[in-house]
């Protein structure tokens, strides 16, 4: 039988044996900093996340505080309606205190009415449907009547006011002579 030899492997070079029984150290100072960035961006993502979440629980009580104004509304008609009860019936006790506990409601949901009675009218949160003359009270370019009540919500408009603004009184005889003079000539 011939003779089986069997063969060493071949002895690794001298550097390879060298690299694996000392790898080279990895620098210290590029993982702190690896870390350090890591660390910023997942303080960063954290922020923004939280962020978004109350960006996103803001919009969903926005919608459901303009989905309750039109009951808010009916409410305070209906309360008007009944102020002309005794202040001690207990419809009215009642009202009062559902008046109370929706002012409340509001308050501390931040939504805060933005048209005021003798305030100067403001096109970025209302909407003037008409005029009404000037008053002391009411100067012209200011709120006259509120229509419908506007209401903001944590800076941001939920709904413009819809409101009748105050204008200045015209002259009579400027005015006469303006409408009578061309329409005399013709």
């Amino acid at each position: 039988m011939p003779e089986e030899t069997t063969a060493a492997p071949p002895a690794p070079p001298e550097d390879a044996a060298k690299s694996m029984a000392n790898p080279p150290p990895e620098p210290t100072e590029e993982w702190a900093t690896r870390y350090k960035y890591l660390l910023a961006d997942f303080d960063n993502f954290r922020r923004r996340v939280e962020r978004d979440r109350e960006a996103i629980s803001r919009q969903a009580r926005a919608g459901l505080v303009r989905e309750l104004l039109p009951i808010l509304e009916a409410f305070r008609s209906a309360r008007s309606t009944f102020s002309k009860l005794p202040p001690n019936d207990p419809v009215r006790k009642g009202l009062d205190l559902l008046d109370h506990e929706w002012t409340t409601f509001l308050k501390h949901e931040g939504v805060e009415p933005v048209a005021i009675v003798g305030k100067p009218f403001q096109p970025e949160e209302a909407e003037a449907v008409g005029e009404a003359p000037a008053t002391d009270d009411c100067p012209p370019g200011s709120v006259v009547e509120i229509v419908q009540q506007g209401y903001r919500f944590f800076g941001g408009l939920l709904r413009p006011a819809k409101v009748l603004v105050a204008r200045a009184a015209e002259p009579g005889p400027e005015r006469e002579s303006a409408e009578g003079g061309p329409a005399s000539q013709e």
